[in-house]
């Protein structure tokens, strides 16, 4: 999904008035009007229009969209990378970027929380929060304690919305998952009356590591090796999550063999495997004795890897 320049839509500076705002949406709103315009793309430049204004006519909505928004790069847009939501506090369920719905996640982010200082003074539990929190891979390995920070909305004396960031110190339990929640009791929005505060919810995600593959409680990892050691067979030292092992090569090895270490994958109750897979690296011949090597080789083996 690419977040578009709501500003380079309605044609104002970003720091455009409401009023601004206003008049100029109405002016393309009447232009692109499906029942007026004879342009070939009215239908979806109206809707465009009207999706730009809906976010930057509410305050909440465009601070969360000049946080988040401001990242698009002209025409182009911005294309969120991989985990761009973590550290983001959304109070009701966060946002799926999968569904296309940007506006929805504006919405989500801070509409209902302006919604909930209109409630009635009587007593109910606050909002809960969610946000996603990005761990390494070796924090479920040991089970950690860290601080981690959140942006999260806040209004000022005169009611104008604007991110700060708060830091809360938690436990990353030993075994968590990708996509498992951790719950902290009484850190959501505020209740009403006597209410009870929300809760923040967590929801695990790994950095990304070039070393490691995740997939549930199993862990893949490539390991290089020379062709000798394929062919012959060693025993090398590997490093991994949960500190270094002694594999054996089996003998003729090729490249894409998997190694299975059963039960070093994600530590629980039933642990996950941890698969080294086999990745063969040809040395470079760059001296006169490394070539001859080589020529002996080709002389010596009758091999032919393309004669199937």
């Amino acid at each position: 999904m690419k977040l578009k320049d709501y500003y380079e839509v309605l044609g104002v500076d970003r720091t455009a008035s409401e009023d601004e705002i206003k008049v100029a949406y109405r002016k393309l709103a009447r232009k692109y009007h499906p029942d007026v315009s004879k342009e070939s793309e009215a239908e979806a430049r109206f809707k465009e229009v009207g999706e730009a204004y809906a976010v930057l006519k509410d305050s909440e909505k465009r601070a969360a969209y000049d946080q988040v928004g401001s990242q698009g790069k002209g025409n182009q847009g911005f294309t969120p990378p991989p985990n761009w939501d973590s550290g983001f506090e959304f109070s009701g369920s966060g946002f799926n970027p999968n569904t296309g719905d940007q506006s929805g996640f504006f919405e989500e982010m801070f509409g209902r929380q302006s919604r909930s200082r209109q409630q009635s003074t009587m007593d109910a539990k606050g909002q809960d929060h969610h946000a996603k929190v990005m761990i390494d891979l070796v924090d479920t390995y040991l089970g950690v304690k860290k601080t981690i920070a959140l942006q999260m909305p806040s209004f000022d004396t005169l009611g104008q919305v604007f991110m700060q960031e708060r830091k809360l110190d938690i436990t990353i339990p030993k075994g968590i998952q990708a996509g498992q929640h951790l719950r902290l009791t009484g850190q959501g929005s505020p209740g009403i009356g006597k209410g009870s505060a929300g809760d923040l919810y967590l929801e695990i995600s790994f950095k990304p590591n070039p070393r490691y593959r995740i997939d549930g409680k199993d862990v893949y990892m490539e390991l290089p090796i020379t062709p000798w050691e394929a062919a012959l067979g060693e025993t090398v030292t590997v490093s991994t999550p949960s500190g270094s092992v002694e594999l054996k090569i089996p003998t003729g090895s090729n490249s894409g063999r998997k190694l299975r270490l059963k039960g070093r994958g994600i530590p629980a109750k039933e642990p996950g495997d941890l698969f080294v897979v086999i990745a063969i690296f040809t040395p470079p011949a760059e001296t006169e004795p490394e070539k001859e090597a080589y020529r002996s080789m080709a002389k010596t083996f009758k091999f032919n890897p393309r004669k199937d």
